[in-house]
């Protein structure tokens, strides 16, 4: 295809990512392309130093999937208190995978997953309640997690289902509608009635309610207009500068996501291919001749 070419329907040709670009690139092209690039992957020491060398989440040599399926091969993760992560990469990486794997969706053949930094607390084996009650660590769905009939209000009490009181869980609502005016303003309606932003808002919240140290985000921009998109992202960035959350994401506009995150990191076939500042990464040619569309 020609440069500049476009598409039967008039529209500049757009690969993975996002963007007018010159050549449409296959998913097995792109993983050619990166295990090119980098053979070996990021020493262990590179990754260190991406998080300041004080990491608070920690991944190491982790072999996981599902079932017999191993996805991920050997992978390591590293992200300070306080930084944002976001993983990118082909369709069939193991992105999300990673995310399943921190949460205890997955099954872990080996290697380890810490918490709390220096103190190393081990929490590769506790189930996803357990790591919501007692890690810190909450998962936030890539879309359509809400309940639809329930109200606003009421899907927020469910985020506090693991509390010992539901009188806990409704507190803990509260001062989520303190923070957030807009959903405050919905709280009778049924979420089923809301936006897309307003639901992946509610979908955010929901996850406020455990007060979490660390938030997995998966896909937050998925199925939203720009608009919103800039929003959910306005209020990640206000979660960790504001507030201090680690925050770890997949997110399928790549641009956008390098663009926020402190650490980025590219995922190819199951194993870490490249990592740098989101971004440095950005800026990188082959990079964004890949993944961002240009």
């Amino acid at each position: 295809m020609a440069a500049g070419a476009n598409d039967p329907g008039g529209k500049p040709t757009t690969g993975y990512g996002a963007g007018s670009v010159d050549t449409v690139i296959s998913v097995e092209d792109v993983v050619r392309e990166v295990q090119k690039i980098a053979e070996e992957g990021p020493s262990a020491g590179e990754l260190a130093a991406l998080a300041n060398d004080d990491p608070f989440l920690s991944i190491d040599t982790l072999c996981a999937g599902y079932g017999k399926m191993e996805i991920l091969h050997d992978f390591h993760l590293h992200v300070a208190k306080g930084q944002s992560l976001c993983l990118i990469g082909p369709n069939g990486a193991g992105k999300s995978t990673v995310l399943h794997s921190i949460f205890g969706f997955t099954n872990i053949f080996s290697g380890a997953i810490t918490t709390d930094g220096t103190e190393k607390r081990d929490v590769t084996r506790l189930s996803s309640s357990e790591k919501l009650k007692s890690a810190g660590i909450a998962y936030i769905l890539q879309d359509k997690s809400v309940f639809p009939d329930m109200t606003v209000e009421e899907n927020l009490w469910m985020g506090g289902y693991l509390m010992p009181d539901p009188a806990d869980a409704r507190r803990a609502a509260e001062r989520v509608f303190e923070k957030y005016d807009r959903l405050a303003a919905r709280r009778r309606h049924p979420a089923k009635v809301l936006s897309g932003g307003e639901r992946r808002l509610l979908e955010i919240s929901r996850a406020l309610v455990m007060n979490p140290e660390v938030l997995l985000v998966d896909e937050p921009s998925i199925g939203l207009e720009p608009r919103f998109i800039d929003m959910v992202f306005e209020i990640l960035d206000d979660l960790q500068r504001g507030e201090g959350k680690t925050i770890v994401m997949v997110e399928q506009n790549a641009k956008k996501g390098l663009e926020f995150a402190d650490i980025g990191y590219v995922l190819v076939s199951g194993r870490l291919a490249m990592a740098g500042p989101g971004k440095t990464l950005l800026e990188n040619p082959e990079v964004g001749r890949l993944f961002l569309g240009g």
